[in-house]
């Protein structure tokens, strides 16, 4: 059990941490572009990076600090096509592309926007596979009607005891 790996986002910044985790024999995994769970330190989102010759610049100098320092991979989220094709040829770490067009050595989708399990929101980038929210609203809805209409747990979904010795024991007590 544990973590196999570290997932650390940012690029230049990053790089010392990740050289001081991955000289204690912890394997990292980076992540330029777009970086979601930063968005609560910063406060700011952008829908997508590298639509600028200096954002571009910024990116494959990220990607190659990133390797300098360590990491076995590079996650590249939310950059035009050409960006990531640029990115996975500066770097001979693998790429693993969310948004990042086909050129990355390797894809990457966020489950709950592969399966549909919001309705609400869907990035451009995100293919749903299945739509599976509405199916599972119901099944839960479902459940929350036979527990409350008491038709389940049913006879055919509980355990019984066989030995109506112990029966007639649990009884008395």
């Amino acid at each position: 059990g544990g973590a196999e790996a570290v997932k650390l986002e940012g690029g230049v910044d990053e790089a010392d941490k990740i050289q001081a985790m991955t000289r204690a024999g912890i394997p990292v995994i980076s992540h330029i572009g777009v970086q979601p769970q930063s968005v609560l330190l910063t406060g700011q989102f952008r829908a997508s990076r590298g639509k600028a010759l200096d954002d571009v610049r910024k990116l494959i100098e990220d990607a190659r600090a990133v390797e300098k320092a360590g990491a076995f991979a590079v996650v590249v989220e939310a950059v035009p096509i050409s960006v990531g094709k640029k990115i996975t040829e500066s770097i001979s770490i693998p790429t693993l592309g969310i948004g990042a067009g086909p050129h990355c050595d390797g894809q990457v989708l966020v489950t709950h926007d592969l399966l549909g399990l919001f309705t609400a929101f869907k990035p451009k980038f995100a293919k749903r596979y299945a739509q599976l929210a509405e199916t599972i609203d119901s099944a839960l809805k479902d459940f929350v009607r036979e527990v409350n209409e008491s038709s389940f747990p049913d006879d055919t979904h509980s355990y019984h005891l066989k030995d109506d010795h112990l029966l007639e024991e649990i009884e008395k007590l």
